[in-house]
């Protein structure tokens, strides 16, 4: 009787033993998938971290390579682009970049959090608001020491609402919507070598040209003087935070832990710099007879920018090369900059703008994207963040220009931003040589010739 019992009780036991552990695996799987996501929200948000500090890295090598009188300005213009900047891309330009979208901008997701949100999206909006800051950012160091404040600042309002996020939304909208044109033509820029770095850099190109060069840049006679920076230390510092904050800017662009390869991109990112770096210095002791620092700082900065793009697709022989060819083209496009009277206090244009360029050309030639096919559509949108970036930056900057005003005057640039537009020094004022004070420099040697090294 007892054992007829246990026959018809066991398969009833025996099956709310599987279901109840049916259920509590479902809910294990549920757990390590919530869990998974918290995970990658927080490193998307640890990402955006380092990529905020380099906000102080640009402030830095932009104060170091310029004259002590205008450090204030600078300091000023890196805060204040931040701020601004936040403000104009959570209100617009977040949605221009990654609402709804026929290809072209964004239609939604306006004063973005107003509906339902996870939190990812959140991780996932701090950090293109700081992508957006480096953008803006990029600009200062280009029409340094000689622009107002309240023009720079509306500049800073413009390429945050308008030109970065509309060319953000052709590349990189499929990361929340519909996609871009350029996407959907194949084009690959994965952390942002054209869309942060060369839409900085050619609106920096645009400022530069209608604010004109410094006082004494360029001598009537046709010689480049120099003008040196005051702090070569402080630049320094200002690097290597940027260095580190592309582990942020590249790594956290997989805004995943699992199967995001960030590990590989850290490896490929900081032999891309070490090579820029190496090979700024070899061409500049070529050419000048000494291993320049200043150039020596920007071929770091160059082998950043030009892996920005392919970091995630390139071997690490690869990754070493795009930087080494990224270090030698940043000397050389500096002097040509030089050569043509566009002055580039830190040598922004060069920097962002041209290595930006020619690491997402890169993608096409030595990445595992690589072939005519994919170097054709890279050109394509190297092309086209040049032909929207240059041209609409140009008449914004000639909009302030003619309406608030761009340029300081010559008493005003003579005596120093930091007093004229602050009324403050950034040092005691008994310290400041009179070099930094506004003296022009002297005639150029031949080792100091090439001057607008200095970058970011």
């Amino acid at each position: 009787m007892k054992r007829l019992r246990w026959a018809r009780i066991a398969p009833a036991a025996l099956g709310l033993v599987l279901g109840m552990t049916a259920v509590a695996s479902a809910e294990d799987a549920l757990t390590a998938e919530s869990v998974l996501g918290d995970v990658d929200t927080l490193w998307t948000c640890i990402a955006a971290f380092f990529v905020f500090f380099m906000q102080a890295g640009f402030c830095m090598v932009e104060c170091g390579f310029t004259r002590a009188k205008n450090a204030c300005n600078i300091v000023m213009k890196n805060a204040m682009d931040l701020a601004f900047g936040s403000i104009a891309f959570w209100m617009v330009g977040f949605g221009l970049m990654f609402g709804a979208t026929q290809g072209f901008f964004g239609t939604t997701g306006f004063f973005y959090g107003n509906e339902d949100t996870t939190s990812f999206n959140w991780a996932f909006l701090i950090f293109q608001t700081v992508f957006c800051a480096t953008a803006a950012t990029i600009v200062s160091g280009a029409v340094a020491e000689r622009t107002k404040f309240t023009g720079y600042i509306l500049y800073t309002l413009a390429i945050t609402i308008i030109v970065y996020p509309i060319f953000g939304c052709w590349a990189w909208n499929g990361l929340m919507s519909d996609g871009g044109w350029l996407e959907g033509k194949g084009f690959y820029d994965f952390a942002g070598s054209t869309v942060v770095h060369s839409i900085g850099g050619w609106a920096a190109l645009a400022g530069a040209i209608v604010v004109g060069p410094r006082l004494g840049k360029y001598s009537k006679d046709g010689r480049i003087n120099a003008i040196p920076g005051h702090n070569i230390p402080m630049a320094a510092l200002g690097v290597f935070i940027l260095w580190l904050g592309w582990f942020g800017f590249n790594p956290g662009s997989t805004t995943a832990v699992g199967g995001g390869s960030f590990a590989k991109i850290c490896v490929t990112t900081n032999l891309s710099a070490a090579g820029g770096a190496c090979t700024a210095m070899l061409v500049s002791w070529g050419l000048f007879k000494k291993p320049d620092t200043s150039f020596t700082l920007n071929g770091a900065l160059a082998g950043l920018v030009a892996i920005t793009a392919g970091c995630d697709v390139m071997s690490p022989t690869m990754a070493l090369l795009t930087g080494c060819i990224g270090g030698a083209v940043v000397v050389f496009s500096v002097l040509a900059f030089d050569r043509i009277k566009i002055d580039d206090p830190v040598g922004a244009i060069s920097v962002h703008g041209v290595c930006g360029a020619w690491g997402t050309l890169a993608v096409g030639l030595f990445s595992s994207e690589a072939g005519l096919h994919q170097f054709g559509i890279q050109a394509l949108g190297v092309a086209a963040g040049f032909l929207w970036a240059f041209p609409v930056s140009l008449l914004i900057f000639l909009a302030i220009k003619h309406t608030v005003g761009l340029r300081v005057s010559e008493e005003e640039e003579m005596a120093g931003l930091d007093i004229s537009e602050h009324g403050m020094h950034a040092y005691p004022a008994n310290i400041i040589a009179d070099g930094a004070l506004g003296t022009l420099p002297a005639a150029p040697s031949p080792t100091n010739v090439k001057t607008s090294a200095e970058g970011e």
